[in-house]
């Protein structure tokens, strides 16, 4: 993966060694997070458009966590199954250990704790609740070797901020098109030629953003009006592939 990701987002080697070995997004550009994440997606098999990770800015270092859509799409690409569920209550903790197995009967565990100090009520049930559902998701991580945070745990944590996937992009104007039949969309090129519909999921979010943001600055009613259709075309594309 990192391979691609140089090649795509112009990435120095110097600069991803400290992305992949420190751990910290911060040292890339906004483009190339962008390309970094789709690429991160694609890996696992995860759908970008559903936004399974958002960032996080960590002792200083800018990362990925996972979200709910992260995990509920790994269990099913990976077949993992919670097989049992262990509860617990050790002082003033709630604890919670789920047991997971994927489709090759490989196994694991982990712990999902919260503090019920004080609760009652609502409160203490959904406490209760969440211990169960950061259990969960620790273990789906864990089982397929992701060794991120998952949103639950992000709420216990102090000091850090936490950043929507949509801030690292450029924000553009929203733009609006009609929408483009999909058997006439994956006939559109881009202005060298190369196909749209042959485009990997990394690189139409790639040229997507490249199309809002000339949009956002053009100024020639007919050159919008062209842009305007190569970005239907993409839409029309990255809804047909969601369909799948």
């Amino acid at each position: 993966m990192s391979t691609e990701i140089e090649k795509a987002g112009g990435i120095s080697s110097a600069t991803l060694e400290k992305v992949l070995i420190g751990g910290d997004l911060s040292k890339l550009s906004e483009g190339q997070r962008v390309e970094y994440y789709a690429q991160t997606c694609k890996s696992l098999g995860l759908n970008p458009l559903t936004k399974p990770f958002d960032y996080i800015t960590l002792n200083g270092r800018l990362t990925l966590y996972a979200k709910r859509d992260a995990t509920d799409q790994l269990r099913r690409i990976y077949g993992v199954s919670i097989i049992r569920l262990e509860r617990e209550r050790v002082d003033d903790v709630y604890v919670v250990t789920a047991y997971a197995k994927d489709r090759d009967g490989r196994e694991d565990s982990s712990v999902g704790a919260v503090n019920i100090k004080g609760l009652a009520g609502d409160n203490l049930a959904n406490a209760l609740m969440k211990a169960e559902t950061k259990a969960k998701r620790r273990v789906t991580l864990s089982i397929c070797g992701l060794g991120m945070l998952d949103e639950t745990e992000t709420e216990t944590i102090t000091a850090v901020e936490v950043k929507p996937v949509v801030e690292v992009v450029e924000p553009v104007a929203t733009v609006t098109v009609p929408p483009l039949p999909y058997e006439t969309a994956k006939t559109v090129t881009t202005s060298d030629g190369k196909v749209y519909d042959q485009q990997d999921d990394a690189a139409l979010i790639a040229i997507r953003n490249s199309i809002e943001k000339a949009i956002a600055k053009e100024t020639d009613p007919q050159r919008i009006d062209e842009l305007k259709y190569k970005l239907a075309a993409v839409e029309s594309i990255q809804a047909h592939r969601a369909t799948k």
